[in-house]
């Protein structure tokens, strides 16, 4: 597969971080009208879990200083459970696996640090204001009150055990894939596209009805990876975030709208 331009929708460590979030004013307001803004007031979100204690609404996952030098995300604001804290889909013995699955990690292991309920959403590393720096993590609970949970709820509750959810660090499309081409172990999959951003190793799966070739945060990213148990080098693995993108404000967060299974089918072909 010959490299092809990439539609860069990010720059800086946004691009380095491979993760597509946008830090800019259009990506905050975006985030404002969504369940993931957890702030009350003026700009509260319109979710059932909300927080008087600050009106920062990015507060809640990033940080401008002190940040998790671990996560595989741009400056993140909480503390990360041990990978090895979670049991993961393969261990449900699915016959479909064929890609080699690595421990909870990359962009997952950050989703989860809300998502597997083990935590308050307003445990954070570094507080707003001075003097709330906690590198494991503390609650800003004493400085406001919670309308509704301070844990995730329902269905958004992933819980520590994802067996019951769709894959997270497994291989896309069996295994196989290089940079530059390659082929998958399993057919059943689109092939994706791939090119280098600052040296790193990207692959994404276009979504548009005619794929054009160009990254796009619309399009099913892929997260590389490079564990010890994966044979053939670095590799692209699905993630929360392959499907999911934490900034949009689209239903369920997702990349593009499920109408007709396209999110499945944007890389499953059935």
């Amino acid at each position: 597969m010959k490299p092809k331009l990439l539609k860069l929708k990010t720059i800086g460590i946004a691009a380095i971080a491979l993760t597509a979030f946008a830090w800019t004013g259009a990506s905050a307001q975006g985030v404002e009208n969504t369940p993931h803004n957890l702030t009350q007031g003026v700009t509260g979100g319109p979710g059932p879990n909300t927080f008087s204690g600050t009106a920062e609404i990015c507060v809640f996952c990033h940080t401008p200083h002190g940040g998790d030098d671990t996560a595989e995300v741009p400056l993140w604001n909480r503390a990360l459970a041990a990978p090895g804290l979670y049991t993961t889909y393969s261990t449900a013995s699915s016959s479909s696996i064929d890609g080699s699955v690595a421990p909870v990690g990359s962009v997952s292991i950050a989703c989860l640090s809300c998502h597997d309920g083990t935590q308050a959403m307003d445990t954070v590393i570094n507080a707003p204001g001075s003097g709330g720096y906690n590198p494991l993590g503390a609650r800003m609970g004493v400085d406001g009150d919670w309308t509704g949970s301070p844990t995730v709820t329902g269905v958004a509750n992933l819980g520590i055990d994802l067996s019951n959810d769709h894959p997270v660090g497994i291989q896309y499309g069996g295994g196989g894939l290089i940079v530059g081409g390659g082929t998958m172990a399993d057919p059943d999959f689109v092939l994706p596209d791939d090119n280098l951003i600052n040296g790193s190793t990207v692959w994404w799966v276009d979504t548009e009805a005619t794929p054009d070739g160009l990254r796009a945060k619309t399009d099913m990213q892929l997260y590389t990876r490079d564990e010890a148990t994966v044979a053939g080098g670095p590799q692209p693995f699905v993630e929360c975030a392959s499907c999911h993108d934490p900034h949009t404000s689209n239903d369920l967060f997702l990349r593009v709208a499920n109408d007709g299974s396209a999110v499945c089918l944007a890389c499953h072909v059935k």
